[in-house]
């Protein structure tokens, strides 16, 4: 072993021990009753390394698939994976049949874990699965959380890791084919957590709610990750349920929280919200996905006393690309920000010329933090680094300043009549309509038109309207080609667990 190499190394799992050594007996994190130190986090991620090489005999390289809900012993699962050089795979826990079986046999697991009320999704497939074991995040045997309170004093783990190991293979939602594995290397994630420690104000003071799913890169890799790595406080929920949530804020006094619109909007909406005390809120980041002006507008004057900070990017760029700041939210409110400190974004053509100022193209990025590459997937790796440049598949423009402004996921744009339509123009006039809470707009094919636009809207509760009321409103904010052929009335949008807007499934139902 390389003596230089060895003392160079800057794995995750060194850096969660960094943090142990440095605040010790500090609060580190709360799930249900169980409060962890830094010091016995660490400790405990030994002890799952040391289960993890030894019961289930996983090798540095091995793939670990985990298939639960939030729960410390899932937080401690990823702890352990990077701490034994293991790599570590997140299932989404509403995957099930031959969605779960792809993501499983594709990243050639070895061993799959599983939250006890998963079994029977895992026992339903489990004659097509090629793992060659199993166990549990907790409540059976032999499970992470049992190793994890383990009274063995354990050993430090220091295996020297290289910033090219990988350590997760993270799967990308899947829209027309099958997700694809994203390689993220210790080195892209120790870039990411840096740029989010410097862009996104984290200090050892933070007392952070985590509710959104650890198995999304969102929650885990831009907030619990760094905010631990910095000394701050999390305590960790299974769902954002918005009772719970804004009890929580109350009673342990949050100071931090994230949250994608959707949320965001389900907390402004419950009766609870006026009647909890939220002024230790601070700092209230979101992203995911596009806030609709009305509602960050709404958020802004419901919670005076908070920064606002949208958070921009994906998964393959682990995955904060742009911020934008409190300070700078006033005079650009629809921006995503700049870059963040290892970042670097251009807007292109088709052709890889940067576009001026104002004009619309995709999004690429040069980064650190980028993916090594998607697992066995050399085709889609190629295109997605062609030109020596990440594409984004977002649509976007920049000002002179460096801000960036979404307009649209590439797939996400309209084409009606030969003229594009960003489905983001035409959901922010109708989230101006008073008796609107939620709205998609997708384009469904159409023999006049190529595409028509179509919103789908949630109403407010109490609140009525129609579909000429809606086509009246958006007709009086829009021009003639965006306005919607039709409008459907649903009393909920389907949303993935991280909060996004499943539009694959509004269309496949339109359709």
């Amino acid at each position: 072993m390389d003596p230089i190499e060895t003392a160079r190394s800057n794995s995750i799992g060194l850096a969660v021990r960094r943090a142990a050594k440095k605040w010790r007996d500090r609060p580190a994190l709360a799930f249900l009753d169980r409060i962890w130190t830094f010091q016995s986090l660490d400790q405990a991620a030994d002890r799952v390394a040391a289960w993890l090489q030894k019961d289930l005999g996983l090798m540095r390289g091995d793939r670990l698939a985990v298939y639960g809900r939030n729960s410390d012993a899932y937080l401690l699962a990823w702890l352990g994976c990077v701490r034994a050089g293991v790599i570590h795979v997140p299932v989404n826990y509403a995957l099930k049949g031959p969605e779960l079986t792809y993501i499983v046999n594709q990243s050639g697991a070895k061993t799959v874990l599983c939250d006890p009320g998963l079994e029977e999704n895992i026992n339903a497939v489990r004659a097509d699965l090629k793992a060659s074991s199993y166990g549990f995040v907790f409540g059976k045997e032999p499970c992470v959380l049992s190793a994890a309170l383990s009274a063995a004093t354990p050993e430090p783990v220091d295996l020297t890791l290289s910033d090219s190991d990988l350590a997760q293979i993270m799967y990308t939602s899947g829209t027309t084919s099958h997700p694809k594995g994203a390689m993220m290397s210790h080195g892209a994630m120790m870039a990411q957590y840096q740029s989010c420690i410097c862009d996104l104000d984290y200090s050892s003071g933070d007392r952070s709610l985590a509710a959104l799913p650890l198995y999304h890169t969102a929650q885990l890799h831009a907030f619990s990750m760094p905010q631990l790595m910095v000394g701050a406080y999390s305590r960790l929920i299974e769902a954002p349920a918005p009772d719970e949530v804004l009890r929580i804020i109350e009673e342990e006094k949050i100071t931090s929280f994230f949250a994608p619109p959707t949320v965001w909007i389900s907390l402004l909406r419950h009766p609870d919200f006026d009647k909890r005390d939220l002024s230790t809120l601070k700092n209230i980041y979101y992203g995911a996905s596009i806030m609709p002006g009305p509602v960050l507008a709404e958020l802004a004057e419901r919670l005076p006393q908070a920064g606002l900070y949208n958070v921009y990017g994906q998964t393959e760029i682990a995955p904060v690309a742009t911020v934008l700041r409190p300070e700078e939210h006033a005079a650009r409110p629809n921006s995503a920000g700049r870059p963040v400190l290892n970042v670097q974004t251009r807007i292109v053509d088709e052709e890889m010329n940067d576009m001026p100022p104002g004009a619309r193209g995709e999004i690429v990025h040069r980064s650190a933090q980028l993916l090594s590459g998607y697992w066995d997937k050399s085709e889609a790796t190629a295109e997605a680094f062609a030109g020596g440049w990440f594409h984004s598949g977002d649509v976007g423009h920049m000002d002179e300043e460096g801000y960036i402004y979404i307009v649209d996921r590439m797939k996400d744009v309209i084409n009606t009549g030969g003229v594009l339509v960003a489905s983001r123009e035409v959901e922010e006039a109708l989230f101006t309509h008073a008796a609107v809470s939620e709205v998609a707009v997708i384009g469904l094919p159409d023999d006049k038109w190529i595409e028509a636009v179509k919103a789908v809207v949630v109403l407010r509760d109490g609140e009525s309207a129609t579909e000429a009321d809606l086509i009246a409103h958006a007709k009086a904010n829009l021009a003639p080609f965006k306005v919607p052929k039709s409008v459907s009335f649903i009393k909920a949008l389907p949303k993935n667990a991280s909060g996004k807007i499943l539009k694959r499934e509004l269309r496949q139902d339109a359709g």
